[in-house]
């Protein structure tokens, strides 16, 4: 599989983490878990077979969605089927799809939604274009002008959402009272500041991004046990275990060895 990630060109850089293009996304395993990061992402499958998405990980309840879909936050891995076949995406910066899609962030947190339903039939023609473009350069494009063209709000996050993100990527934060003291925000406000924008409440979307630090270093192999387990904030080595088996559906070990390169995906064998 051929997975390949492009840098946003400004102003889509201030709300946009990176694009990307898949030549055959495909997994090995009759399911993928696709892991929580705390943010809201679009992905455009170019085949013909619709994504199937499990309700959950222990049931054979599922729906199939067709075209180009938006997922919500999450603070749970999304369980999906094994195809894709050919597709791009777009994976947002925390609190960056409002803009285009002007609807509160916490109306689609855990949830995966057509995005015909939000852009109308505009989403079939956009989706055709992509299965047309001969590059994967024009199809970056294509999402970006796509993009330009849906915002409905102003690109710049408001200071306090912006001083928000950053203490939460903070690895030795000591609370979320610590974020309200910095933001000058009641408890009432924050949550309903990241209910909007973000999807999540401040302490899952803190939770969260916390984990994701923690993978980007066990992935790296800068750090093991009970010193990544430090590193990140967590009581000790048995509390980060815990949280990652509840974020991850797995221990540190087989993550490692189910996870699908370069992307959010872990094979599911079970």
């Amino acid at each position: 599989m051929m997975h390949t990630l492009y840098r946003p060109r400004p102003p889509l850089d201030r709300l946009v983490e990176s694009l990307w293009v898949s030549d055959n996304y495909v997994g090995q395993a009759p399911r993928q878990r696709v892991l929580p990061t705390g943010t809201q992402a679009l992905v455009v499958p170019l085949g013909e077979s619709p994504v199937r998405i499990y309700a959950s990980e222990s049931t054979s309840e599922s729906t199939d969605v067709s075209g180009a879909i938006l997922c919500g936050a999450r603070s749970s891995p999304l369980i999906i089927g094994p195809s894709l076949g050919p597709t791009v995406g777009v994976k947002f910066r925390p609190g960056g799809a409002l803009p285009f899609f002007d609807v509160p962030a916490d109306a689609l947190a855990d949830q995966t939604l057509s995005l015909e339903a939000l852009w109308g039939t505009s989403s079939r023609s956009l989706r055709e274009r992509l299965m047309e473009a001969p590059t994967p350069a024009e199809r970056v494009h294509l999402l970006e002008t796509a993009l330009l063209q849906s915002a409905r709000r102003s690109f710049e996050l408001s200071p306090a959402l912006r001083v928000s993100l950053s203490a939460f990527e903070e690895p030795d934060l000591p609370s979320v009272a610590e974020v309200n003291r910095r933001t000058g925000l009641s408890p009432k406000r924050l949550l309903a500041l990241f209910r909007e924008h973000v999807g999540l409440s401040p302490k899952a979307f803190w939770r969260v991004r916390r984990f994701r630090a923690a993978l980007h270093d066990l992935e790296r192999g800068a750090l093991r046990g009970a010193a990544l387990a430090s590193e990140h904030g967590y009581f000790d080595q048995a509390h980060f275990i815990r949280e990652f088996r509840a974020l991850a559906g797995s221990s540190p070990r087989e993550y490692l060895a189910a996870r699908i390169a370069d992307t959010d995906h872990v094979m599911v064998y079970r």
